[in-house]
C-alpha cells in the first residue's frame, strides 16, 4: 500500500495533501455517522501524515459544531511536511492544538477518541512514552476511531509491536492492510471500512498485487451460471475415499456438503463395514465398498478399485475424512495420490499420511503427481506437514502458506482465523468470512466437500 501511496503522489501527480483531506474526511463521516455534535472528541496526532490525517479530523468535527480537544504528541520541528501545514492552517483557523503534550485520563473520559497517532508506516516497537498513552486510550476512552490502522499494530505482520489502541472503529484508505485481516492485529481493528480516497483503480486493482481479500464480490464473480437444460451428469462426480467404522460421519458430512454446494453426483469409497453401518442414512450419495482391514479402515488392497472407479466414473477425488490412523492405509493413500488422473482434496487423516512419510518424500511425490491438489490443513496438521513449530506458523501465516505451496506446487488452504488460501504461483486470498462457532466437529470435513 504504501507503493501505491507513492506512485499515485509522485508519478501519476496527485498531491498528497488531496489524498490526507479526503482521508480525513471519510473518518469525519464515520464519526457523524455514529455520535451528533453534542458528544465530546478528543483527537491523538502523531508528527507523521497519519497525524496530518487528524488535524484534518480536528478542523472538519469543529466547523460541524463538536466539541474537540487535539492533542499534537510531537514538537513542531520534527513533524512531516504535510503534518505542519495542517497544524498551520489550524492555527490560521485559531483551533487550538495542544502540541508536544500529552492527554490526561480526564481528556478522555467519556470521549470519542480518535486515534492518529502512527498509521501503517510502524516499524518497530512502540516508546514507552506512547505505550503510556496507548493504556490511556484502552481505559477511559468512550469509543475509538483509528485513521488507517489501530496505532501499534505492523500492517505487514498484524503483530502487535508493543502495546496497541482497541479500536471500535478503523478507517482505513484504497485497500485493506495485512494487519487488519490477520490475529492478532484483526482482534485490535474493531468495525473495519474501506474508503476509496481517490487512489487510481490501475493501482488498487493491479495483478501485481498477491494477496487478495475473498469478499462477497469476488466469489460471486466464480460462481458459474447454470442453464435451464441441464442435468446432474453436467456437474461433475465427486468421489470422496474416507471413512472408517466409527468415523463414517465424516465421509457423510462431505459427501452432503459437496451436493449442497452444486457437485451432480457424489460416491462415497469406504470399508465395507463401514458401508453396511450407512445403508440406512444415505439418500443422494452413492457408494463403493472397499476391502476392509480388521480395525475397519481401508485396505491397501482397495487401490485398484478407487482407481478403476476414478476412471470409469470421477471428475474429482477427496481424501481424507474419517479415513483412521492404518499404516497401510496411508501408504495405499500415497500411492493414490501419485497415480490419480483427477484433481484431489486433501484433509485430516489424508493429510497425516503424507505428513507421516516426512517433508522430503512429500516433495518428491508430489513431483511425481499426475493431477492438482488441494491441500487443507489445520494449524495441527501444518505443524505435521511442515515440521515447523506452531508459533512460527501462527505468527507468519502468510510467509509460510506461501512458501509450502511454491515448494510443493499444491494449492494450500490453510484453515484458521482467517483462512489463508495460498497458489503455486505466489497468489493468496485472506478470507473475510466464519466466526469462532465454526470451530465444531465437522466443520473441516464440511469444507473438504465444499472445496
Amino acid at each position: 500500500m504504501r507503493e501505491i501511496d507513492r506512485i499515485t503522489i509522485e508519478d501519476i501527480g496527485i498531491p498528497s495533501m488531496v489524498l490526507m483531506e479526503r482521508a480525513g474526511l471519510s473518518v469525519v463521516k464515520r464519526i457523524r455517522e455514529r455520535f451528533s455534535p453534542e458528544q465530546p472528541v478528543t483527537i491523538l496526532s502523531g508528527g507523521g501524515n497519519n497525524g496530518g490525517d487528524g488535524l484534518v479530523i480536528a478542523r472538519e468535527l469543529t466547523r460541524a459544531g463538536y466539541s474537540v480537544k487535539t492533542f499534537l504528541l510531537s514538537p513542531e520541528d520534527r513533524l512531516s511536511k504535510d503534518c505542519r501545514a495542517q497544524l498551520e492552517i489550524l492555527k490560521k483557523l485559531n483551533i487550538k492544538v495542544n502540541i508536544n503534550r500529552a492527554p490526561s485520563s480526564k481528556d478522555m473520559k467519556g470521549s470519542v477518541v480518535v486515534d492518529a497517532i502512527i498509521g501503517t508506516g510502524l516499524t518497530r516497537e512502540l516508546r514507552e512514552n506512547l505505550i503510556k498513552v496507548v493504556r490511556a486510550v484502552n481505559s477511559h476512552a468512550l469509543y475509538v476511531f483509528s485513521v488507517d490502522i489501530p496505532t501499534g499494530i505492523s500492517s505487514d505482520t498484524a503483530q502487535v509491536m508493543g502495546e496497541a489502541v482497541r479500536a471500535d472503529e478503523t478507517v482505513t484508505f484504497g485497500l485493506p492492510k495485512i494487519g487488519h485481516l490477520l490475529p492478532p492485529g484483526a482482534e485490535y481493528t474493531g468495525l473495519l471500512h474501506v474508503e476509496d480516497i481517490g487512489f487510481p483503480e490501475m493501482l488498487t486493482c493491479s495483478e501485481s498485487l498477491m494477496v487478495e481479500l475473498v469478499d462477497e464480490d469476488l466469489i460471486e464473480g466464480l460462481i458459474p451460471e447454470r442453464f435451464l437444460d441441464t442435468h446432474k451428469g453436467d456437474y461433475g462426480h465427486l468421489l470422496v475415499v474416507g471413512g472408517s467404522v466409527g468415523k463414517t460421519g465424516a465421509a457423510l458430512m462431505a459427501a452432503r456438503a459437496a451436493l449442497r454446494s452444486g457437485a451432480g453426483l457424489v460416491t462415497i469409497a469406504l470399508p465395507e463395514p463401514a458401508a453396511l453401518s450407512l445403508m440406512g442414512t444415505v439418500l443422494e450419495e452413492m457408494m463403493l465398498p472397499l476391502p476392509s482391514n480388521s480395525d475397519g479402515t481401508i485396505a491397501k488392497e482397495a487401490l485398484d478399485g478407487i482407481l478403476d472407479f476414478i476412471h470409469k466414473k470421477a471428475d474429482v477425488l477427496a481424501i481424507g475424512p474419517g479415513l483412521g490412523r492404518n499404516t497401510e492405509t496411508w501408504q495405499m493413500v500415497r500411492e493414490l495420490v501419485r497415480l490419480s488422473p483427477v484433481p484431489m482434496v486433501i484433509d485430516a487423516d489424508g493429510l497425516n499420511a503424507l505428513s507421516e512419510a516426512g517433508l522430503d518424500a512429500m516433495k518428491g511425490l508430489f513431483s511425481k503427481v499426475r493431477s492438482p491438489i488441494v491441500l487443507t490443513p489445520h494449524l495441527g496438521e501444518m505443524v505435521r506437514l511442515t515440521g515447523l513449530d506452531k508459533t512460527e506458523i501462527i505468527g507468519n501465516r502468510l510467509q509460510v502458506s506461501r512458501h509450502f505451496s511454491e515448494d510443493t506446487g499444491c494449492v494450500l488452504v490453510l484453515k484458521g482465523a482467517p483462512t489463508v488460501v495460498s497458489t503455486p504461483e505466489g497468489r493468496q486470498y485472506i478470507n473475510s468470512t466464519g466466526n469462532p462457532g465454526m470451530a465444531t466437529a465437522g466443520s473441516g470435513d464440511v469444507l473438504t466437500g465444499i472445496v
